[in-house]
């Protein structure tokens, strides 16, 4: 393919494959034969259309072909014998009649079918890892390779994982479905859930020089979107969505020219993305309205504030606070404690947000660098430079992630020498 007709495959392929492996999921009741199948059709365009051109419609060209592949499959399977043979017929008569819809009603449930593939990738009943990486597989159409080079493990351990996920599904009996009215909230939760921890890992890779991953953010994002196209008018999908943008806003800003962390304290705003801003503080606004204030929610509106305010000193600290508490409240975490500390010291000062960070110090109930790094940020500000010093040793013995790393280095090495003793 020439060039630009390569960056419109590429593109279908990326923007048309989970819809597409939905609506085949969903007719052909088998995720592997889905997937094989689909990835015969993409084959087969890669093949024709530069010869061909594209056809006026290239989504249901290939879910025609994606279904007569499998139609062909089971028909070459079906000569086993006994009831597996049986079976495999009686799905080949089913796809056969079905050979007959038109695209245009194929295409009126694939809104739907992706919903319950959501949902199944996200199913409880699969290890927290299986899940990331079967949405982003499945949902994102990245390859294994890709999702295995996001998250630092090889191609063939990615396989295994993706393998082991298709095969639970399948003995467990996981349903293909959306959830009834009583499972939805908690079903829904672990959905957005596996959504944000792809975006974590995007914001501050857990590993690895490059502190931001934009892929897996952006990838995030166009998930966020895709549930929030899917079930509009919910708010914990609407405030997820406007939490990862106004996050996602600042990402030009939070790295230097090295390549290494800069605080939000000293970033530069005019890099921030005023539209992505102006999209998420939207979007928090109208689902706080829906009156069902929710964790995502909160933190969008926490977010909010930050994005939305002229200059660091300016941010809404006593609003910060207050936010922060009913976020405690309704969500109780170390991590949250920690951060309504920090907020209490720029609204009420640094001694009454210290007081805050040693009692969970004295507590030992968060054993990262973020509790240190934020204590010794403190005590540096109340000009108590050797305990900074002792705090800042302390988090780079916790920390691990390189651009942490260097980012405690440099404040460490620019703490100022402590006073002489009088007398």
């Amino acid at each position: 393919m020439a060039s630009p007709e390569r960056e419109r495959f590429e593109q279908l392929v990326r923007s048309s494959s989970g819809r597409l492996l939905a609506a085949l999921v969903a007719n052909l009741g088998d995720l592997d034969l889905a997937q094989d199948s689909l990835a015969d059709a993409f084959l087969a365009a890669a093949q024709r259309w530069p010869r061909d051109g594209f056809p006026d419609d290239p989504d249901a060209w290939l879910y025609t072909v994606a279904r007569r592949r499998a139609l062909d499959h089971i028909r070459r399977e079906s000569t086993r014998s006994g009831r597996e043979r049986a079976t495999l017929e009686t799905q080949a008569e089913v796809l056969a009649d079905r050979e007959a819809e038109t695209d245009a009603s194929r295409r009126s449930g694939i809104e739907d079918h992706r919903l319950r593939l959501v949902f199944t990738c996200c199913h409880p009943a699969l290890p927290l890892d299986a899940r990331v990486a079967l949405t982003l597989r499945t949902l994102g159409g990245l390859t294994t390779a890709e999702i295995g080079r996001a998250f630092l493990v090889p191609e063939t351990t990615m396989a295994q994982r993706l393998t082991r996920a298709k095969r639970k599904i399948r003995v467990a009996g996981i349903p293909y479905r959306i959830p009834t009215a009583t499972e939805l909230p908690e079903r829904i939760d672990g959905v957005l859930r596996v959504v944000y921890l792809i975006f974590n890992e995007g914001y501050l890779a857990s590993d690895g020089d490059a502190p931001i991953r934009h892929d897996l953010a952006d990838e995030a994002i166009r998930l966020g979107r895709l549930v929030d196209e899917l079930m509009p008018g919910t708010p914990e999908v609407e405030g997820l969505l406007s939490l990862m943008l106004l996050h996602h806003s600042r990402r030009d800003a939070r790295v230097d020219a090295a390549g290494d962390l800069v605080t939000l304290e000293l970033q530069d705003r005019s890099l921030w993305h005023a539209d992505e801003i102006a999209e998420g503080a939207v979007l928090v606004e109208q689902s706080l309205r829906r009156g069902a204030p929710g964790p995502f929610q909160l933190q969008a509106a926490i977010a909010a504030l930050t994005a939305t305010a002229p200059s660091f000193e300016d941010t809404d600290w006593a609003q910060m606070v207050l936010l922060y508490s009913e976020l405690l409240r309704r969500e109780p975490s170390t991590v949250v404690e920690l951060n309504r500390a920090v907020a209490v010291a720029f609204a009420r000062g640094p001694d009454a947000g210290l007081a805050l960070l040693d009692d969970l110090r004295d507590r030992d109930v968060l054993t990262t660098h973020l509790l240190p790094a934020a204590r010794a940020d403190l005590l540096l500000r109340l000009g108590r430079t050797a305990e900074a010093r002792e705090a800042y040793d302390h988090a780079l013995d916790l920390a691990t992630q390189p651009a942490e790393r260097r980012y405690l280095a440099r404040r460490r090495s620019a703490v100022p020498p402590s006073p002489a003793p009088k007398g």
